[in-house]
């Protein structure tokens, strides 16, 4: 386990209806390929591709690993319904579901413990 072992988990949130979760679309996507935006210091560009079509993905992972093309080829949660956003002049066209990055750990992927379809929706 990394970090902190000193690490206390934040209090659990308000508990919402279930037809809130039902709203989110998270669905699993194959990374690949990782691509430098060359005008941040944080982002990157993935090609995702979720079965029947292929999306553009901006995450910021560039100060978080030594290495981001490490996770070309690996399968990813993603939500995948919310609005498009405009970063550094791209637009990020779903947000890669990692663990970590609220509570001030280095984020990892939240991955299907074995490979399934792309596409496949969590939850």
């Amino acid at each position: 386990m990394q970090g902190n072992p000193a690490f206390q988990p934040a209090p659990i949130k308000p508990a919402i209806a279930f037809d809130v979760l039902e709203k989110l679309d998270i669905r699993v996507g194959a990374i690949e390929q990782v691509e430098e935006v060359p005008s941040s210091d944080k982002l990157v560009r993935l090609t995702v591709d979720f079965g029947d079509h292929k999306r553009k993905v901006l995450v910021g992972m560039k100060k978080e690993r030594q290495n981001p093309k490490e996770i070309e080829g690996l399968q990813a949660l993603f939500v995948v319904d919310l609005a498009p956003k405009k970063m550094m002049g791209e637009v990020s066209e779903a947000m890669l579901f990692d663990i970590g990055f609220a509570d001030g750990v280095t984020p990892v992927l939240a991955l299907p413990e074995k490979p399934v379809r792309n596409g496949t929706r969590a939850g």
